[in-house]
């Protein structure tokens, strides 16, 4: 799907079932989402304060990745994605503009909206294995960017020619290396890099929040571990630092991930600041 957003975004989303699984446990969105007045007919020359009435516009790009090997994976996911949207949209209802003042609140309201994800997610346990689900979710109200994220999804951005990540993995290998007990090498390594600490609809579900502030030539990529497992951060920083156009860029990181193997599912959303 290719989308033009309002604050010079150019957006595209993809995804791929991989070489090797038989279905698409990943899901994405990427929408736009206004407070709006429908004005249908008037005789006021001085429509200003309609413009005004308008609001602000936020828009949003999630990428949920089924937790492999879970029952109902692809369902856990698609219902994260989509419990999310309608929660956001509510929430983004309710402000008219998003000053700073306001933002807490509205960064606030994002964590909950993964919170109620979670519950939804939950509520599909049955007595097998309980789904889950990995959810990374930006929110733009240009030029802020609001970050909520749980599990190994990525996000990271292309900026002045440096790929940095504003995520990080959720996993086992993660925490023990936060203990002090592997080091990153050794956590790449290990295979405690494929377990989860938190996801949405498991025992635990840590959300961890931040904002971003881009500027015109920025370039945002948000993925599941499909890409990541196969695709290094040299290769990933190379083809958002190319040029041309958000799809171009998505399609060049999926065919390099079944490239590599394309072991998993992989979905890309890349989102270029344009002006």
């Amino acid at each position: 799907m290719n989308t033009a957003l309002p604050g010079g975004i150019d957006v595209f989303g993809a995804s791929d079932v991989g070489r090797v699984r038989d279905n698409n446990e990943d899901h994405f969105i990427i929408a736009g989402i206004r407070k709006a007045i429908d004005l249908r007919q008037t005789n006021v020359e001085d429509r200003s304060v309609f413009t005004a009435l308008r609001g602000a516009e936020a828009q949003l790009l999630v990428v949920a990745d089924g937790v492999g090997g879970n029952a109902g994976g692809e369902i856990a996911s698609g219902t994260a994605v989509s419990a999310s949207l309608e929660y956001v949209a509510k929430a983004a209802g309710c402000f008219t503009n998003f000053s700073t003042d306001a933002e807490h609140d509205f960064l606030a309201e994002l964590e909950k909206a993964v919170h109620t994800a979670h519950d939804r997610v939950r509520a599909l346990a049955t007595d097998r294995t309980p789904p889950a689900t990995t959810l990374t979710m930006m929110t733009f109200v240009w030029p802020r960017g609001y970050l909520v994220h749980v599990g190994d999804s990525r996000a990271m951005y292309l900026h002045d020619g440096r790929l940095r990540t504003l995520t990080r993995d959720q996993t086992m290998a993660e925490a023990m290396v936060d203990a002090g007990a592997l080091t990153e090498e050794q956590a790449a390594r290990s295979s405690l890099s494929n377990r989860l600490y938190s996801a949405l609809g498991g025992e635990e579900m840590t959300p961890s929040v931040g904002l971003v502030d881009f500027v015109r030539g920025d370039v945002l990529l948000l993925c599941s571990d499909g890409l990541t497992k196969h695709v290094n951060d040299a290769r990933i920083a190379e083809v958002l630092g190319a040029g041309g156009s958000a799809e171009a860029m998505t399609k060049a990181l999926i065919a390099d991930a079944l490239a590599g193997g394309g072991t998993d599912n992989v979905t890309v959303i890349v989102a270029r600041m344009v002006g």
